[in-house]
Formats: structure tokens, sequence, C-alpha cells
């Protein structure tokens, strides 16, 4: 067809190999659904009780726990994962949380969300301490 270019062989080559990584990407930032590894699905020991001083918390990214300790010294422990698109949150600075994927913030003490885009509060999980040991996850 005169007058219009066609698309050189490297132009379509790159075009397909695009296109599956656009579709990851599509598929990370789409809330709800199996996005992700989820907490514990059995208690869990996750350390000291001394680690949680009253009015602090403590992030368990290898069990994707965190616990925190009210001033009334009860404790409260939540998944760490992002109820947005379900990222393990690495990140926790005082006593909020915040995901890597997106920047959604999460109060640690409530679960409740701080910052979007997650809407949804943290899920929440038993947590009690045996033998001087913070126990965690259904059931604990």
């Amino acid at each position: 067809m005169p007058g219009r270019p066609s698309a050189s062989r490297r132009t379509v080559l790159r075009g397909v190999a695009l296109t599956p990584v656009a579709g990851l990407g599509a598929a990370a930032c789409s809330p709800g659904g199996d996005a992700g590894p989820s907490g514990p699905t059995a208690p869990v020991e996750l350390g000291d009780e001394k680690e949680v001083a009253r009015g602090s918390a403590a992030l368990y990214r290898e069990h994707n726990v965190v616990v925190s300790r009210g001033a009334d010294g009860s404790l409260k422990a939540y998944s760490s994962i992002c109820t947005h698109a379900g990222c393990p949150i690495n990140k926790l600075k005082g006593t909020t949380l915040v995901c890597p994927c997106h920047g959604s913030e999460f109060d640690a003490r409530t679960g409740e969300v701080l910052q979007a885009p997650a809407t949804v509060p943290l899920e929440e999980l038993s947590v009690r301490t045996e033998n001087g040991r913070i126990v965690a996850g259904p059931d604990a």
C-alpha cells in the first residue's frame, strides 16, 4: 500500500514479546481472587513475647503476620497480605504497614486502611502467648 509504512519484523516481534508482560501487569493490579500468598493456615510460633513492647508492633515477614501490643498489654495480630492485590507487606514504619506493590498503608494496631488503593482492612488473626512465645493464626 503506497504512502503507508509497514511494520518491521523487529517491531512485530517486540510487540509479541511484550504482550504477556502487559497481561501480568494487569493481573497484578487487579484486586480479589487468588492474588498471592496468604497468612498462616494454622497457628505459628512467631517469637518471644518481649519482642513487642506496649504501643508498638512487630512484622513477621516469614509468616505474613503483624502483631501489635496495646497500652494495656493486649496483643492483636493481622495477616500482612495487602487486601488490594495480595502482595506480602514487607515494611513496618512504627505501627504503619506499607505495601511495596502500590503503596497502600495499614494501621498495625487495628488492621484499618490508612492509605489507598486498598479499601478493605487486613484480616484479623487469633493470637495468644504460650510459654513466653507469641502464637498467631487460625485457632491460635
